[in-house]
């Protein structure tokens, strides 16, 4: 009954949730790189010239910020960025994979460049970055993500309510799941290599007497990358415990729906106070915050931590 009234609903609510990781906006096509200036025949190049630091000045220089797919909302608030700061940058459109593609690319030639960024996200596990300052909190502030169940959740299975409640963990331990999911699709597998791994966190998380004896329990997600890393490790943890643990993918508003009508028991991947504030104020009575598994959750443009400048105000200096 559960995943027929879930496809249901899923049929009905066909428009995506945009999240901040999933955003909006047309890219500016990125600058021209300035032409060779011509020496003068009879002109000799003079001694002292220091070609070096000319070389460096082109190397080190900013002409567009890599985003990811156009609707986005983090694309939306880039182009914003640009328009309160003045930027004279670009905005490329690209997707996640390529965004990061790219930014491999020049860390690894030890070159400049801005992406969009989003935290938690695989990236800050594999490369050492930064965000840049947003003194007029175009991004906006930082926020939390927080378990929600059904409510009657802790009556019905207080051992499943105590994991969820002692379930926290830090930028480092998600990324190096999500990190895992990039470089292998097995999702399962990452997570019980990663439990396998960080058995004794997993333990601090884990209550006596946690046993499921075949009882089913019922997960929904959004198919984030954040989200992902988290639901598996949850349900890894419950199966091994004994439970029928069942995953559904669904849109944001079949996700909280259903939860608040007590057809799934919970997800790992509520954005509060901020991106999912619409639907805390519409569901909120019927659900259950249970506890923050994560803080610190932001978004903002980002930077490998060798670029010398650390604001958005700065990019202008630096513009090719």
């Amino acid at each position: 009954m559960f995943k027929n009234k879930l496809i249901i609903a899923s049929l009905i609510l066909l428009t995506v949730f945009a999240l901040v990781l999933t955003g909006c906006g047309p890219a500016d096509e990125p600058a021209e790189e300035p032409a060779d200036l011509e020496e003068p025949a009879d002109m000799e190049e003079p001694a002292d010239v220091e070609e070096p630091a000319e070389a460096d000045a082109v190397e080190g220089s900013i002409s567009a910020i890599t985003g990811i797919d156009p609707g986005a909302g983090i694309m939306a608030a880039t182009e914003e960025a640009i328009e309160v700061y003045d930027l004279n940058v670009g905005l490329l459109e690209s997707s996640d994979a390529a965004m990061t593609a790219e930014l491999d690319a020049a860390i690894a030639n030890e070159e400049w460049i801005i992406v969009t960024g989003w935290s938690p996200h695989w990236k800050f596990a594999a490369f050492d970055l930064k965000y840049l300052k947003d003194p007029e909190e175009v991004y906006g502030g930082e926020e939390y993500i927080a378990t929600i169940a059904r409510q009657g959740l802790e009556e019905d299975h207080p051992a499943v309510f105590e994991l969820l409640q002692n379930f926290s963990w830090t930028d480092d331990e998600i990324g190096e799941v999500m990190d895992m999911n990039t470089q292998n699709s097995d999702f399962v597998a990452n997570a019980d290599q990663w439990i396998a791994d960080n058995s004794d966190l997993v333990d601090s998380w884990t209550p006596e007497g946690l046993e499921g004896n075949g009882e089913t329990i019922d997960i929904l997600l959004v198919e984030w990358d954040c989200a992902l890393a988290s639901t598996n490790v949850i349900a890894a943890i419950l199966r091994d415990a004994g439970f029928e643990v069942n995953m559904t993918p669904v849109d944001g508003g079949v996700m909280w729906s259903s939860i608040a009508e007590g057809d799934a028991d919970f997800m790992t991947t509520a954005w509060l106070p901020g991106t999912h504030a619409s639907y805390i104020d519409q569901f909120g009575d019927d659900v259950v915050e249970v506890a923050t598994n994560y803080e610190g959750a932001r978004i903002g443009l980002v930077v490998p931590s060798y670029v010398p400048f650390d604001s958005i105000t700065d990019i202008n200096d630096y513009v090719d």
